[in-house]
C-alpha cells in the first residue's frame, strides 16, 4: 500500500486527488496540507511513502518545503507544476532539489483529471520505489506498487502510422523485453565519419534533470562530437532544461530545433512533444524533428534517436540513464548490432533502474556504471 501526503492550497485539488488514489486499492491517503508549512510538518509526523506537492502555495511555498522534507525526513516527492516559464523554471528546481518527478497541471489546475488520470498514477507508482538517498526504505506489497507500468498499461506501440525514410533490411523481431520493431526515418542516409566523428546520443527519463546535471556540465567545451539527449517531458519544460543545463556547463546546451547542424562541443535536447532523429544534410549531420505517433504514450522516445543513428555503428556512443520502463533497449540493440558503443547508468545510482535494467539485462552493455563515472567514460569512448 503506498501511503500518501496530499499538499495543495486548493480544496478542490485535494479533494480531486484524493478521490482518485481512493479508488486505487495500492493507495492510501495518509492526510492532506493546505500550504507547505504543514506538508512539511505532516511528512515528519506520519513518515508518508510518497508526497505530492503543489508549487505555488502560502505560508511555504512547495520548493521551500520540498527542500526542507529533503533534508530532514527524505521522502518520494511529486510536485504539480503549471505549464508556464515560471512554473517550468520552478519543477527544474525542484527536480534538482530531490522531487522524483512532477504532474504538469495544465492551465494552472487540473479540471479534466480524467485526462491524465493514468499518468499520475504511473509517476506515482513509479516515485514511491524510486531511489531517494536517505530515505528509510518500508516495502510496498502492493502487485501494481512494486511492479509499475512504465505508463500506466499502456506501454503498447501503434507504430502503423509511423512513416519511415529507410528501413534497413536487417531488421528481425527483437527479444525481450521489448519485442516491438521500430522503424528509422534516416539512418541507411547517414554518411560514417570513420571514426573521425563520433556522435553522443543519451535516453532518460525519471530522476533524468538531475542525473544530467551530473553528466553534462563535466563534458569539456571541446568535445569533438555533439550530444543528443531524449529526456521525457512535455513542451515547455525541455526548454527551461537545456537552458539550466546551458548556465552549468561549459559546452553549449540548446532545445534542438529542425535541422540545426549538429555541432561538435553542442548538446542538442528533443523538445517536448517531438520526435528526435538523426539525418545527413548538405552540410553534414543535421536534427530531424517530427511528430510522427508516439511510442506508447512517448513523444520524443530514445528508441526513436536510438534507431535513427544505428547504422554510423562504431561512430555511435550512446548513454542510457535513470528512467522507467524500456525505452532505449531496442534501438540501443539496433546499435550494437552496427557495432557502436553502449554505457548505461548502474542501479547503484539510478532513481528509478528501469530503461538501464532493460539494456543491462540484454547483456549489450559495454560499460555498466555509476553516474559520476559516467561523463568521464563518454569522453574516454568518443576519444577512441
Amino acid at each position: 500500500m503506498i501511503r500518501v501526503l496530499i499538499a495543495d492550497d486548493s480544496a478542490f485539488m485535494r479533494m480531486v486527488l484524493s478521490n482518485l488514489f481512493n479508488k486505487q486499492p495500492d493507495f492510501e491517503v495518509l492526510d492532506t496540507a493546505q500550504n507547505g508549512k504543514e506538508a512539511f510538518e505532516k511528512t515528519l509526523k506520519l513518515k508518508p511513502d510518497l508526497v505530492t506537492m503543489d508549487i505555488n502555495m502560502p505560508v511555504m511555498d512547495g520548493l521551500e518545503a520540498l527542500a526542507h522534507i529533503m533534508k530532514d525526513c527524505p521522502t518520494a516527492v511529486v510536485m504539480c507544476s503549471s505549464l508556464t516559464k515560471e512554473g517550468a523554471d520552478a519543477t527544474l528546481k525542484a527536480l534538482s532539489s530531490g522531487a522524483v518527478d512532477f504532474i504538469n497541471k495544465s492551465g494552472g489546475s487540473i479540471m479534466r483529471i480524467d485526462n491524465i488520470e493514468e499518468e499520475i498514477l504511473s509517476k506515482c507508482r513509479g516515485a514511491a520505489n524510486a531511489r531517494i538517498p536517505g530515505a528509510v526504505r518500508r516495502v510496498i506489497t502492493s502487485t501494481a506498487a512494486a511492479n509499475p507500468a512504465p505508463t500506466g498499461e499502456h506501454r503498447k506501440r501503434d507504430l502503423s502510422s509511423f512513416t519511415t525514410m529507410a528501413k534497413p533490411s536487417f531488421i528481425t523481431s527483437w527479444r525481450k523485453p521489448v519485442q516491438e520493431e521500430i522503424p528509422s526515418r534516416s539512418s541507411s542516409n547517414l554518411v560514417s565519419s570513420g571514426g573521425k566523428n563520433k556522435l553522443v546520443v543519451l535516453g532518460t527519463s525519471t530522476g533524468g534533470p538531475k542525473a544530467l546535471q551530473s553528466v553534462v556540465p563535466m563534458l569539456p567545451k571541446n568535445l569533438p562530437c555533439g550530444v543528443l539527449i531524449v529526456q521525457h517531458m512535455p513542451p515547455g519544460f525541455t526548454k527551461s532544461l537545456a537552458e539550466r543545463l546551458d548556465e552549468l556547463s561549459e559546452i553549449s546546451v540548446q532545445e534542438a530545433k529542425n535541422h540545426d547542424l549538429i555541432e561538435p562541443g553542442h548538446v542538442y535536447i528533443a523538445p517536448g512533444n517531438y520526435h528526435m532523429v538523426v539525418a545527413q544534410g548538405t552540410k553534414g549531420r543535421e536534427v530531424e524533428l517530427n511528430q510522427e505517433p508516439p511510442l506508447g504514450t512517448l513523444r520524443p522516445a530514445a528508441d526513436v534517436l536510438f534507431k535513427s543513428v544505428a547504422s554510423l555503428g562504431p561512430d555511435i556512443v550512446s548513454v542510457i540513464l535513470t528512467g522507467m520502463g524500456q525505452d532505449g533497449a531496442v534501438g540501443m540493440q539496433d546499435i550494437k548490432k552496427h557495432g557502436g558503443y553502449i554505457i548505461a547508468e548502474a542501479e547503484s545510482t539510478c532513481v528509478v533502474y528501469g530503461m538501464p535494467k532493460a539494456v543491462v539485462d540484454l547483456g549489450i552493455a559495454d560499460e555498466v556504471l555509476p553516474l559520476q563515472k559516467v561523463a568521464a567514460a563518454i569522453v574516454k569512448a568518443v576519444g577512441h
